[in-house]
């Protein structure tokens, strides 16, 4: 029997990812979000959802561009932090010890360290509530080589990304491999 638990955000996982911006004096910032997916396969989007009174919204306001890295287990205790510290206040690159790279394609960094990184240009945004959604148009993906699979892909498994639980807010890693998309159903 299934018991009503009420209005709440419970979709299970949700991506732990980090959003890089420039602000207006040009300062690399990060902060973490895990309201975040593809939106759209043509073009390629990504949805990231902010609240105004984050740094990074005013940042991606201001220069309609913003990367997502997602950092590996490796990474989890600076990904935690970039959610918490405030870009207005402290040097998150600094504090960390991690790198900023200028995006090629858009004016905003992401970080060198994290095995992947996605390059957007703003699309649109849509204020929903509390938050803001930001379309991103992605214009490239970065990749670690050493994470990419035989085929030339990434492989979660080499990836290791994170995955929050948004209500216990806790931190999990990738399961065991269960089988192919759009295989297993043939057995059905």
């Amino acid at each position: 029997m299934k018991i009503s638990l009420g209005k709440k955000t419970l979709l299970y996982p949700a991506p732990v990812c980090v959003v890089g911006t420039y602000d207006h004096a040009g300062k690399p910032n990060v902060m973490t979000a895990a309201w975040a997916g593809i939106c759209c396969s043509s073009p390629p989007c990504i949805a990231i959802s902010l609240r105004k009174a984050t740094y990074t919204y005013g940042n991606i306001m201001e220069r309609k561009a913003f990367t997502v890295s997602l950092p590996s287990e490796d990474y989890i205790h600076q990904a935690d932090y970039f959610g918490m510290a405030s870009g207005r206040d402290e040097d998150k690159f600094a504090r960390t010890k991690l790198t900023p790279v200028k995006g090629e394609l858009v004016d905003a960094p992401f970080v060198k360290e994290f095995p992947l990184a996605l390059e957007c240009s703003l699309h649109s945004s849509v204020q929903i509530g509390l938050h803001t959604e930001f379309i991103g148009e992605i214009l490239d993906v970065k990749a670690e080589e050493s994470c990419l699979g035989p085929d030339g892909l990434p492989d979660i498994e080499k990836i290791r990304p994170l995955l929050f639980s948004p209500e216990g807010r806790k931190y999990h890693g990738v399961g065991k491999f269960l089988g192919s998309a759009f295989q297993m159903g043939r057995r059905v």
